[in-house]
């Protein structure tokens, strides 16, 4: 029967608390921890000697055997684990030893090694020229702004500028023990930067057409300082919040800004209309230079073609030269009385006037000429030879050959 069983009041060596009667108050305590000490030194090799001598080979193996599992459990505390992105560095007695990857690693437990965990993955903020406060991220006072982003231009305006630098760690070891304060030492060495590239800048530079120039330059020679100080720092981006002229010259820096911005204004309209008129202007150039070339080439080709009727008619001339006579004659008659619609021819050894119808034999020609093209010249020969016979007899009348 077991020994708390109901009605059992048989005294059981295994109970710590058999042996008191029924009635009595509750267990002795010094009683109660003898015979937790008489069990441990049992299971530790001991024998049942009640008198607990201290100097017993028993007593001293329970002690052993406690001290190898406290000794067991010491060195098991050494394990740790490593997350993905982070970086375990280890030292002995405060000097560096290793830098160890994720995963699960073992060192030797506290005092003698430490591990210190560097997040290497996670992206890392530095602002400068704000302060922050418990409930965010305000603007600095004017006194902070004066001491740390007013910064002086090279025709020597100030300028207050407000940076966001983002880094990340690339060395653990370099990080911890190269310097001191790693996130004061990159905010000094920003800074440092920064005086440097604005005080080599004009206001206007930084202000507007500059911005990204300025910040890739504070963005790479702050780096140059990292690397040099081997802070194990590499910084990913600046970012230049903002950029304005001091308080108390902000109005009149913005009626400087609208003036250069009306002045833009009006070169984009010039330079808008000059696009619009230029091709105009070229397309009518290059149209008067094409009517000149065709001129001069008409031109050219009307005089060739005389030269050449000229030096045929010479060559006619010297072969027959009273037929050629004639017939230049007659066609400069042509085109002299083709223009004149009334010729009074005066007879000089008579008293009439012989009257010729030009206009109606004009008015002939124009419309032989409209029926068809190529009956022109026998007709127009015709009216010429019908003008010409009066003519040539008022000559005969005059050389008296009349008959």
């Amino acid at each position: 029967m077991a020994w708390n069983e109901p009605g059992n009041n048989d005294k059981d060596p295994k109970d710590p608390w058999s042996g008191r009667k029924k009635d009595s108050g509750p267990p002795d305590i010094d009683e109660a921890l003898r015979s937790l000490q008489e069990k441990f030194s049992g299971i530790f090799g001991g024998g049942g000697n009640s008198g607990g001598s201290g100097g017993s080979p028993g007593s001293w193996g329970g002690i052993g055997m406690l001290g190898t599992i406290l000794a067991l459990l010491w060195l098991a505390t050494g394990f740790y684990i490593v997350d993905a992105g982070v970086r375990g560095v280890e030292t002995r007695f405060g000097a560096y030893t290793v830098t160890t990857d994720p995963g699960l690693h073992w060192h030797f437990p506290w005092p003698f090694e430490q591990v210190t965990r560097v997040d290497v993955k996670s992206a890392r903020f530095i602002e400068i020229g704000y302060r922050s406060t418990g409930g965010g991220r305000i603007k600095q006072s004017q006194s902070s702004i004066t001491q740390e982003s007013l910064m002086l231009t090279q025709d020597e305006n100030y300028v207050d500028v407000q940076l966001a630098v983002q880094y990340v760690i690339k060395d653990p070891k370099a990080y911890l023990f190269n310097v001191f304060d790693p996130k004061m030492t990159l905010k000094q060495i920003v800074q440092s930067a920064e005086r440097e590239v604005v005080g080599t800048s004009t206001l206007d530079f930084v202000l507007t057409e500059g911005r990204s120039e300025v910040v890739a330059a504070i963005e790479l020679d702050s780096q140059r300082m990292l690397d040099e100080y081997q802070t194990g720092i590499q910084i990913t981006s600046v970012n230049l919040v903002e950029a304005q002229p001091p308080e108390q010259v902000q109005a009149a820096f913005q009626d400087v800004v609208k003036a250069r911005e009306d002045r833009e204004r009006v070169i984009n309209e010039a330079q808008a209309y000059s696009r619009e008129v230029l091709p105009r202007a070229q397309g009518e150039s290059a149209r008067q230079l094409q009517n000149a070339e065709g001129y001069r080439a008409r031109v050219v080709a009307e005089a060739t073609g005389r030269a050449n009727r000229f030096s045929q008619l010479l060559l006619e001339y010297q072969r027959a030269p009273r037929v050629t006579r004639e017939r230049l004659y007659l066609e400069s008659m042509e085109k002299v009385l083709g223009n004149s619609q009334t010729i009074m021819v005066d007879v000089k050894s008579g008293n009439s006037l012989m009257y010729l119808p030009l206009d109606q034999l004009t008015q002939k020609k124009t419309r032989s000429q409209q029926s068809t093209r190529r009956k022109t010249m026998p007709q127009s020969s015709q009216v010429i030879q019908e003008s010409s016979q009066p003519i040539r007899q008022s000559s005969r009348i005059r050389e008296g050959r009349v008959r």
